[in-house]
């Protein structure tokens, strides 16, 4: 059965993924393991060791914290919003492009997106 943090750390694992645009294959030659133990992990069907997850989080360009945000009551719901949205590729490739923006600009679109939303 799989352990619901095990499920949360996995879908940050892809969340990360996804957002740099990586695959599970390059992922994987990064950590130096098969792309399947990257799909494994990704459900949550395997526990990721610490050691593995700290050599992820150095593939992805994250700090290990990263997989635990927004773990707690109301994880579940995030994760399926997220998974939602990111599901959508149009939402995907925009927010690749956001981040791909360098981050002083980034800010004030930011800004103005927000301006535009409370006004609609």
């Amino acid at each position: 059965m799989k352990h619901p943090v095990d499920v949360h750390v996995g879908k940050r694992v892809r969340h990360r993924r996804w957002m740099i645009g990586m695959t599970q294959q390059q992922l994987a030659d990064k950590v130096g393991i098969k792309f399947q133990q990257i799909q494994k992990y990704e459900t949550g069907m395997n526990r990721i060791s610490a050691s593995r997850l700290w050599d992820i989080a150095d593939a992805l360009g994250v700090s290990i914290s990263f997989f635990f945000e927004g773990l707690g009551a109301e994880a579940p719901v995030i994760d399926e919003q997220m998974g939602d949205i990111l599901a959508d590729k149009e939402a995907l490739m925009l927010v690749r492009s956001y981040y791909a923006i360098p981050e002083a600009q980034r800010r004030r679109l930011f800004d103005l997106a927000k301006v535009l939303s409370d006004a609609a």
